[in-house]
C-alpha cells in the first residue's frame, strides 16, 4: 500500500531546467547570439569599408568568375556565368577569427588562469595537510620508540 509516487513529467522537466549547466548554456547561447551581431557589425561597418578604401570595394563584392561571362544583378542574383564569392567567405572567416579571439582572450584565458590559481591554492592546502600529517606521524613514532625504550630499560632493572 505504500507505493512510491513517480515524479510527474513537469516536475522532471523543471528539475532538468534548474540544473546549473542548462541555465548556463542558455545564457551562453543568448550572449553568443548578441555578441555575433556585434562582431558582424564591426566587420561590415569597419573592416569592409577599410578594405574598400584600400581596394576597390567591400569584401562582400569581391568575386572571381569560374565560367565567363559573369554577370550578377544588383540584388545579388546571378544572371550569367559561375561567380565564386570569395569576398563573402573572407568576411565570414574574419568574423569567425575576431569572435574566436575575443571569446578566447576575454573569456577562456581569464577563466583558465582563475581555475589554475584555484587548483594551486587547493594543492597548497593539501600539501600543508600532508606536511602536518607527516610531522604528526613522525612525532608519534618518536613517542612509540621512547616508550619501547623505557619498557626495555625497565625490564633490565628487575
Amino acid at each position: 500500500m505504500n507505493e512510491k509516487k513517480e515524479p510527474s513529467v513537469l516536475q522532471g522537466f523543471k528539475a532538468f531546467l534548474m540544473r546549473g549547466n542548462v541555465v548556463d548554456l542558455a545564457v551562453a547561447v543568448v550572449i553568443g547570439a548578441a555578441f555575433t551581431n556585434i562582431v558582424n557589425s564591426v566587420v561590415k561597418g569597419i573592416i569592409n569599408p577599410l578594405v574598400g578604401a584600400v581596394g576597390t570595394k567591400s569584401l562582400d563584392n569581391y568575386r572571381s568568375c569560374l565560367k565567363d561571362p559573369c554577370k550578377v544583378a544588383a540584388d545579388g542574383t546571378v544572371t550569367s556565368g559561375i561567380p565564386i564569392m570569395w569576398g563573402s567567405v573572407l568576411g565570414a572567416t574574419l568574423t569567425f577569427v575576431i569572435t574566436a579571439a575575443v571569446v578566447y582572450f576575454l573569456m577562456v584565458l581569464p577563466m583558465s588562469k582563475y581555475l589554475a590559481r584555484q587548483e594551486a591554492r587547493r594543492r597548497e592546502r593539501e600539501g600543508t595537510k600532508e606536511i602536518v600529517e607527516v610531522t604528526e606521524l613522525e612525532v608519534l613514532k618518536e613517542i612509540r620508540d621512547a616508550l619501547v625504550a623505557q619498557r626495555g630499560s625497565g625490564h633490565d632493572r628487575q
